[in-house]
């Protein structure tokens, strides 16, 4: 508004302006050749004092010209009047000074007249008129000066209205600028009203609230960006939740158990010493676990802060893979499980030896676990381009097809009371994808319930080089 409004008055003085001076210009041309040829016409009358002649051409010429005919002598009294009303009056006028005094030949301006002074020098009716002066010379020079008085009220009235019109369409303009502004500023941030409002719910804690994507454009991308926010925030503060949960009830169970233990060693003094050796040995093992929860999310919680490093060198990949075989294999041996590795020799891979090793003997740790005694349990390493491909496969329980998605989620468990059997946080699968992500790889895992599971990482191999 204050643009429009600025160069509009701009505009509008500079019209004004331009179409006065024209007018202006117009009307001194005609004035002043028409009152220049007339004090030629009346100059040798005046000069020999021919008063009827004078009076007679003055009286004829003011009706032509539609004004009033003045002659003034030398010093600037009047000595004829088409009105015959200022004989004898001076006339200080600044044309007639310019003419009479500095000796310019015609002088032309126009005046806006008091009420006494119109109704000494123009009609009483007009308060804006001209006055056109022109030199009249005979045989000695300067013999006086004619001058032309004419109203100049319709060209004042003129350029009013032209003025008043124009500020009207200034003023019609702007308001039609503004209804324009403000139906166009309700279209556009009204989108941006409705994420606002959208936000300050999130802010006060809800994060199911989503924008309507509407439109097109910069406005429609903004409003698709806020809702995939939206969403993972909302994603993330469930699993946050859910976590904390989680890791509350994991962090309570072996608590609660070793109280109860505890509290039967406190109260029954007389506990047998086989009794009070086995409740110490069920309080360690407790502790133990309660270790490795705590030992486990502080490893996960180092990877969410990114600030775990990890200390890459090339390693053949396929010997870490036999010395993972090799540790677990004392443990299927002794549930009559079937451990063998299928290895391809020689592949090279930029890992974090201790972070890697952890991944391979975790999920051939699990896959002993979960077979039953006498089960198949194969490990294989092959190369596909520019990929290892690292697989352990075994004939166990499987995995619930319903349940696939979610077995690298934290604490997540397929069978709870089973995990606990075997010593599992539900942080081990969850540790592994993090740790596979970081070496730039993938973990996936396929599963048909009661006959097996296969778990893949996929990893980068190192690029070999040739002298």
């Amino acid at each position: 508004m204050l643009i429009v409004g600025i160069s509009f008055v701009i505009m509008l003085s500079s019209l004004t302006g331009l179409v006065s001076d024209y007018l202006f210009t117009q009307r001194t041309r005609q004035d002043s050749l028409s009152v220049e040829k007339l004090a030629t016409t009346l100059a040798p009358l005046f000069a020999s004092a021919s008063s009827d002649a004078v009076d007679e051409e003055l009286a004829s010429y003011a009706g032509e010209m539609g004004g009033r005919l003045v002659v003034v002598d030398q010093s600037g009294r009047v000595q004829y009047d088409s009105f015959s009303q200022l004989y004898g009056m001076k006339l200080e006028l600044p044309e007639v000074i310019a003419v009479l005094v500095n000796g310019d030949s015609t002088a032309y301006g126009i005046h806006t007249l008091n009420a006494e002074d119109a109704a000494n020098t123009a009609d009483q009716a007009d308060y804006h008129v001209s006055y056109c002066v022109a030199k009249m010379t005979g045989d000695d020079g300067t013999i006086g000066a004619l001058v032309f008085i004419s109203p100049v009220e319709e060209l004042v009235a003129s350029l009013n209205a032209v003025e008043k019109q124009m500020t009207t369409a200034f003023a019609v303009v702007a308001a039609a600028a503004l209804l324009v502004a403000l139906i166009f500023s309700r279209v556009l941030t009204k989108p941006i009203l409705v994420l606002t409002g959208t936000l300050q719910k999130m802010g006060r804690g809800d994060l199911s609230v989503r924008v309507p994507v509407k439109g097109s454009g910069e406005l429609r991308e903004m409003a698709v960006s806020y809702n995939t926010m939206a969403e993972q925030l909302e994603s993330l503060d469930k699993s946050r939740n859910q976590f904390v949960a989680n890791a509350s009830h994991e962090l309570k169970t072996p608590l609660a158990t070793m109280k109860i233990l505890l509290e039967s060693l406190i109260y029954q003094p007389d506990m047998p010493q086989e009794l009070r050796t086995e409740f110490m040995q069920d309080m360690d093992h407790e502790i133990d676990r309660l270790s490795g929860i705590v030992t486990d999310l502080l490893t996960l919680t180092r990877m969410d802060a990114h600030r775990m490093e990890l200390h890459l060198e090339d390693t053949d990949i396929s010997q870490l893979t036999e010395e993972n075989i090799r540790l677990l294999q004392p443990m299927s041996e002794k549930r009559k499980q079937t451990l063998q590795g299928n290895i391809a020799p020689g592949i090279m891979a930029s890992v974090d030896v201790s972070k890697m090793s952890q991944v391979f003997y975790n999920l051939i740790d699990n896959a002993v676990k979960y077979t039953p005694d006498g089960g198949n349990i194969s490990v294989s390493l092959v190369r596909e381009g520019k990929q290892a491909v690292w697989r352990v496969r075994d004939n166990g329980v499987g995995i619930p097809e319903e349940d696939l998605p979610h077995v690298f989620e934290r604490f997540y468990r397929v069978d709870k009371a089973r995990s606990r059997e075997t010593g599992g946080t539900g942080l081990g699968l969850s540790i592994v994808k993090q740790i596979t992500a970081l070496h730039g790889g993938e973990v996936t895992v396929e599963s048909t319930l009661g006959h097996g599971s296969v778990f893949t990482v996929t990893l980068p191999m190192k690029e070999e080089t040739h002298s």
